[in-house]
């Protein structure tokens, strides 16, 4: 099974947020998830933009989800380490 991490649009037109949520990449976009592992509101104060659980996010990269680009960005800003796990060249 192909595993990725990706985000997951909800909202209404100029006010998103997202969701953090491991998929099957070869599901639709709006597909459900294998599991919703946290948040990320670009409107909200800074404090309290992302939240993401790290214990979670450590075990799917662990076993082979690619993150995409802007949820590498979300990892980096928690201090998960997502570089060294999904570099598979």
């Amino acid at each position: 099974m192909s595993v990725s991490i990706r985000l997951k649009r909800f909202g209404t037109k100029k006010r998103p947020y997202y969701r953090v949520a491991v998929m099957d990449s070869r599901e639709a976009g709006k597909g459900r998830p294998l599991e919703e592992i946290g948040y990320y509101h670009p409107i909200e104060a800074e404090g309290n933009q992302v939240k993401i659980d790290a214990e979670r996010a450590a075990y799917w990269l662990s076993q082979g989800a690619i993150p995409s680009n802007t949820v590498k960005g979300l990892f980096a800003k928690q201090g998960i380490k997502a570089a060294e796990s999904s570099a598979k060249e």
